[in-house]
Order: structure tokens, then sequence, then C-alpha cells
């Protein structure tokens, strides 16, 4: 493999460790920050969602930053607002603060994940590309694996609030590297910034999701949420009709026209609402459910982001031998019963069984998005790779914020269900079910794919 398939993808990685071990730290803070900063911990969800919002906001424009100023400027950027907004975090005083922090957050990683991407798009010839994606993730997925114990640790030991300081020395490493490795690709002829579109998906966005978010939680009335929600639907219909009009529309949506690409959206975004719940959800199970401490809902769920990592060394080898769809029906099946199976959780679970469960639900979500994230651009024309870059990122991220929103309002039907005010154990195992349930609907997306679908990049041969 060449420098540009390897050294590249570790030194984006780099930065996005500090994003990834960010989000699933806070998972298992959750309850001392609610109750530091006096609110419930459902509410806090706010703080998960207005972080994926920011992102979501901003990625339509990330790669257009990057063709016009440079990539290694807006990458390091990019590095500087998350590092910033997350010391900002650490000395919040009020939901308020820590949602306003969240979402200074989220801007950054928009900058972040996706013009790293890009640069790895542009850099690495199709054929390694498989393998460059996956060296990408590897640092980046240790976050997961560390964060975790190490918030359960800190939060139970020390103060939550050292949970976002201690991002302080990885953002200075990663600017660090990304000025002295990361090229700066920037194109002298690029068509201007689709303003109208940028304002329409994102005060859409923003409307649909943080009205879907705060129902049911007495901040605003439900008639007003119920016209958040109903106008930010309305502005994305706008934008779809806009995007028809337009030469160089902010998203391509013309792109879901390629079936790879297609089908590839519509499963992963299925599956990406359970894998936006479950983190929000299994915490909070261990600890409000069963009366775990943060360290000890830390140490049985970092067994999930360790499969992760334990997978991407045989991700290429095993797309390979099989093939995307093949992988995807079969794999995707597996996944989505793994996740079931947490709803047999009890308070009297081994830690072993499961830390093993969550382990194997690693190892199929790992395998799952890898394939996705590569089968999605096989069949993409190189100069349409940045537009198709930014769609998919930001469908992605889109799911990821609904997943939250949706696991909230299945815990309060549950509550409303039972007719109580205090969350119990089965009010989360029924949360994890129904999105387990939406999980395996993404199958029927994988067995739409031809047999040899995604041949340029699998390297499997048909014949």
């Amino acid at each position: 493999m060449n420098f540009n398939a390897r050294i590249l993808p570790l030194v984006i990685a780099s930065a996005l460790f500090m994003e990834q071990m960010d989000s699933t730290i806070i998972a298992t803070s959750l309850p001392d920050i609610a109750k530091d900063l006096g609110t419930d911990p459902i509410s806090l969800k706010l703080a998960f969602t207005t972080y994926l919002l920011g992102l979501t906001v901003v990625l339509p424009i990330s790669g257009w930053l990057a063709d016009r100023f440079g990539s290694l400027h807006i990458f390091r950027l990019a590095i500087v607002i998350f590092t910033v907004s997350s010391v900002a975090c650490g000395f919040a005083e009020s939901l308020g603060w820590l949602v306003g922090c969240r979402g200074l957050q989220g801007v950054g990683g928009a900058l972040m994940v996706p013009v790293g991407r890009i640069v790895i798009l542009r850099s690495v010839e199709k054929a390694k590309l498989l393998d460059a994606l996956a060296w990408l993730t590897i640092p980046a997925l240790l976050g997961p694996v560390v964060g975790p114990p190490i918030g359960g640790f800190i939060t139970t030991v020390y103060d939550w609030r050292w949970i976002f300081w201690m991002n302080l020395p990885f953002g200075i490493v990663a600017l660090v590297l990304a000025t002295w490795l990361l090229p700066n690709y920037r194109l002298e002829k690029l068509p201007p910034l689709d303003v109208k579109g940028f304002i329409l998906t994102g005060s859409g966005l923003t409307l649909a999701v943080m009205g879907l978010t705060i129902a049911g939680r007495g901040l605003l009335s439900s008639s007003l949420v119920f016209c958040m929600v109903l106008a930010g639907l309305l502005l994305l219909m706008a934008y779809v009709l806009h995007a028809r009009r337009v030469a160089s529309p902010l998203l391509e949506l013309r792109l879901l026209r390629i079936d790879t690409y297609r089908l590839s959206v519509i499963g992963g975004s299925l599956l990406r609402i359970a894998a936006g719940a479950t983190p929000f959800l299994l915490p909070l199970l261990l600890q409000l459910g069963f009366g775990y401490s943060a360290l000890d809902a830390g140490l049985v769920t970092f067994a999930s982001a360790l499969g992760a990592i334990i997978m991407k060394f045989t991700v290429a080898r095993i797309v390979r031998h099989f093939g995307f769809r093949q992988l995807l029906v079969v794999n995707g099946a597996l996944g989505s019963c793994s996740i079931a199976a947490m709803c047999f959780f009890g308070p009297q679970t081994p830690y072993l069984v499961m830390a093993g469960i969550l382990l194997f639900a690693g190892l199929f979500r790992s395998l799952q998005f890898s394939s996705l994230n590569t089968i999605a651009y096989a069949d993409v024309e190189v100069k349409d790779m940045a537009r198709a870059n930014g769609l998919y990122t930001v469908l992605q991220q889109l799911t990821l914020a609904l997943g939250v929103a949706v696991a909230a309002l299945l815990l309060d039907l549950g509550l409303w269900w039972r007719g109580a005010t205090e969350l119990v154990a089965a009010d989360f195992k029924f949360a994890i079910f129904v999105v387990a349930v939406i999980s395996l609907f993404s199958v029927l997306a994988y067995w739409r794919l031809a047999p040899n679908a995604g041949a340029s990049v699998s390297g499997k041969d048909y014949e």
C-alpha cells in the first residue's frame, strides 16, 4: 500500500479520535451531568441532538469551503473550533450553556469529518479505497473503545467536566499533525455557493429535528412543536424543488439515481437510527434501570467499540470473499438481532455475557458500516466525489440525530403507557427492541442490490 493510502488516513483519524471519544464519553456521564445542571437525563438528549444538528446543518457547505479556501486550512479551523468549544462545555452551568457549546462542537465536527474524507477520496485510487477507508477508521475507533471506561472513571472519581477538558491535548496533537502532513487541495474554478439551498436545508433541518427532539418534554407547547416540525418539513420539500432547478445545488439529489449509492443511503439510514439510539439508551438502562455506576456502565459498553475496531482489520478480506450484497444482507440481519439481544439484559446478567453480546454487536455494526461507506462510492465518478460525500454525510448525521430523538420519544411513550413519571428498565428495553426492528428493515434495501454490486471496489471475482 502506498503512502497516501495509509499515512493520510492515520493523520486525519488523529482528529477523528478526539471527536469519537468525546461522543462516547458523554453517554456514560448523562445522569451525573443532569444532576449537576438540575435537569433530567432524558432532557440531555438535547446535548446529543444539538451536536448532531450542528454537524448536519454545516456539513453541506464543508466541501465547498474546502475547495474554496483549501482542505488544510478548513481542517485546521475545524480542529480549533471543536477543541475550544469542548473546553467551553466543561465550564457549563446550565443545560442551555451545554447545549449551545455542543452545537459549536458540531460545527467543528462538520468541517472536520467530511473534509478529511474528501482528501482520502481524492488522494487514493479506487482499487485501494477500501483499505484506505478502513485505515481511516481504526484510530478513530479507539475513541469509542477508551471513551466509556475513561468517561465513567472520570465521572465517578473526579468530575464530569474533565471529560471535555481532556480534549485539549488531543486537539493540539491533531493540529500539529495536520499542519505537518496534510495536503492542501483547492480548486481554482468553483461554482458559486448555493446560498438559497443552504438557507432552506439549514433552517428546515433545524426546525424539524429540534421539534422532534423537544417533543414531550414540556419545553414548548405541543402546538408550537408541531408547527416547528411542519415548517421544517415544508422547507426541506422546498429545497427538493429548488435543487431540481439549479445547476449546482448544495446537495446533489440526482446522485440518488445511482443504484448502489441510493440503496446504501436507504439501508444505512435505517441502520444509523439504531446506531444513534443505542449509545443513548444503553448507558441509561445500566445506570437508571440496573443501578450501575458510571464507571461500571462504561466498562460494559466499551465492549461494543472494541468489537468494532477488531473488525476493521479484516473488513477488506471479508468483502472480497463474499461480495457486498450477500454480506450486507446476512450481516445486517445478524447486527439487528444483536441489538435486540440487549433487551434480555437484567441486573443479574453476568458482565461477561453482556460484554460478549456487545462485542459481537460491535463486530457486525463495524463490518456493515465499512461496507456501506465503500459501496456507496463504487459507481460515483471522480468529479462527483465531493458532492456525493456531502450528501451522504449529511444524511448519515441526520439519521444519527433522529436516532436519539426516536429513542427519547419511545421512552416517553413507555412512560405514557404505564401512566408513570419515573423510567424503569422495561422502558429502555422496549425502546431498544423497536430500534432493532427499524434496523432489520434495512435488509430489504440491501436485498435489492445487484449480485455483483460494487465489484469495482470489492475485488471479488464474479466470473
